[in-house]
């Protein structure tokens, strides 16, 4: 069963304190690439959410976002240090009329002093466990995402690999009329100049072979027709294989390259290019399969 690396998830829930929203989108990559949003209340559990999408996607270039609306706003979710406040406030008055300073100011910069104005974290994340099952429900929803579309790229491959094999059976058919001719062409080639050049026949029928084994492709077609079968049973694993068929993707085109350059024929060069065609799809889309 294939996965693409392409997917989409959404989740939300109300908790006692906040409506919690959750967003992933994923794209392909070679690896696991994190974008993270999260709110200042949740920094500290980032590590552990990384760990959590990297544990349900595997890989891929993940956007990640997280929102926390409070559901009642009637009580503030900040706490006031009046003590520090206090004593800004007197520090700052003191400095401005120390160097005959406007101080209608004073109580602003000391309102924005650090750490007079709090959140109140405790109250933040209090339904933590709330949260990290709307954060499973998105990721869930996005592995389902993937594997809708892994579906749908595992019909597009299997139609790109039926196209190849199709055309390795025209390959088969012209590569036996190919060795007949070569022998035709290189006996009737001979027959004009025995005549005139005295032809040593068991040298000739030795040359005739090795020049027929240098051109043939019995050998590529066998490997590339099991490579084709690999890349189908490979298909139907229970995990998702991206890289696995990516090397297999490598070994076709090696087998289809060294054909083409073997052949020397035109009914097989054109084969060979519409394989090399379907090939390139089948690399394109391989990049996004996980």
């Amino acid at each position: 069963m294939l996965l693409s690396m392409t997917g989409f998830g959404a989740a939300e829930v109300s908790t006692q304190t906040h409506l919690v929203k959750v967003e992933i989108r994923s794209l392909n990559s070679k690896f696991l690439d994190i974008n993270m949003r999260l709110p200042r209340e949740l920094s500290e559990k980032e590590l552990f959410i990384r760990n959590l999408i990297g544990k349900h996607l595997g890989r891929g270039k993940v956007n990640f976002a997280i929102d926390l609306a409070p559901v009642d706003l009637q009580e503030p979710t900040v706490q006031i240090n009046d003590h520090l406040f206090k004593s800004y406030y007197q520090k700052f008055t003191d400095l401005a009329e120390g160097v005959g300073a406007n101080t209608s100011d004073v109580f602003k910069l000391a309102l924005q002093a650090p750490d007079v104005i709090t959140n109140d974290e405790s109250a933040e994340i209090a339904d933590w466990e709330s949260i990290v099952k709307v954060i499973e429900t998105a990721l869930t929803n996005c592995n389902e995402f993937r594997s809708q579309e892994g579906a749908a790229l595992q019909k597009k491959l299997d139609q790109y690999i039926s196209v190849i094999k199709e055309a390795l059976a025209e390959v088969a058919e012209q590569d036996d009329k190919r060795i007949k001719q070569i022998k035709e062409r290189i006996s009737a080639s001979l027959d004009e100049i025995k005549e005139k050049v005295q032809v040593d026949q068991n040298r000739f029928e030795q040359e005739l072979i090795y020049y027929i084994e240098k051109i043939d492709i019995t050998e590529e077609k066998v490997r590339l027709a099991g490579h084709l079968d690999f890349f189908l049973q490979v298909m139907q694993d229970t995990e998702s294989q991206g890289k696995k068929l990516g090397f297999i993707s490598q070994e076709i085109g090696r087998e289809i390259n060294t054909i083409g350059a073997k052949a020397n024929d035109a009914v097989i060069q054109r084969a060979v290019v519409r394989m090399k065609d379907e090939l390139e799809k089948i690399k394109e889309q391989s990049m996004n399969i996980l």
